[in-house]
């Protein structure tokens, strides 16, 4: 069974995370943000949103875990500021209801998405410019960069929450990392 281990960066949705992974057959952990990654034992990693970058702990050591990794809103600005990309403060705070345009079919996250969804999304900050080896793959009105990987190194952001009822196709989203997960797991998949 994949394992995936949810890495706490004090999110108000990281509880809804663990839950759709393990609705959708994943054994699943999540640990707090301190925790590092040695003491644990994943297939992959997903970095939780939460409410400032001066409370992420350890979380961008999981970035270097060699598995792959999924950053949601907080986790997703955490990858890219460590990874040689830049965050900015938003022109839009608060969480609100946004129409995303996906940008690459071929993208194994977000391409099998329709070509707009809708979802629930914070842009009190933003990613401006994708660090050095990632692609845009989701934009907004609002918001240049809704969605980010390097398919290579198995590294994918998102702006948006997709634990959340509010957001369409947000399972098909946790779906498309845990196949990417079993895909960089020997024996399965």
């Amino acid at each position: 069974m994949t394992r995936i281990v949810v890495v706490d960066n004090h999110g108000q949705f990281t509880h809804l995370e663990h839950r759709t992974l393990r609705d959708i057959g994943v054994d699943v952990e999540t640990v707090d943000n301190e925790t590092p990654p040695a003491e644990t034992d994943a297939d992959g990693y997903v970095l939780s949103g939460g409410p400032s970058m001066d409370r992420i702990g350890r979380a961008a050591e999981y970035l270097d875990a060699d598995e792959p990794v999924l950053g949601i809103c907080l986790g997703h600005q955490l990858m890219a500021t460590e990874l040689g990309g830049e965050v900015e403060s938003g022109d839009y705070g608060g969480y609100a209801d946004v129409t995303v345009e996906i940008g690459g079919d071929d993208d194994p996250l977000v391409g099998p998405l329709a070509p707009e969804t809708r979802v629930w999304a914070s842009h009190a900050d933003e990613v401006v410019t994708v660090p050095p080896g990632f692609e845009r793959t989701a934009t907004s009105d609002i918001c240049g960069v809704e969605a980010m990987s390097d398919t290579d190194r198995d590294l994918y952001g998102v702006q948006w929450h997709p634990e959340v009822a509010h957001t369409e196709r947000g399972v098909e989203l946790f779906e498309n990392f845990v196949a990417r997960c079993e895909r960089a797991t020997p024996g399965t998949a």
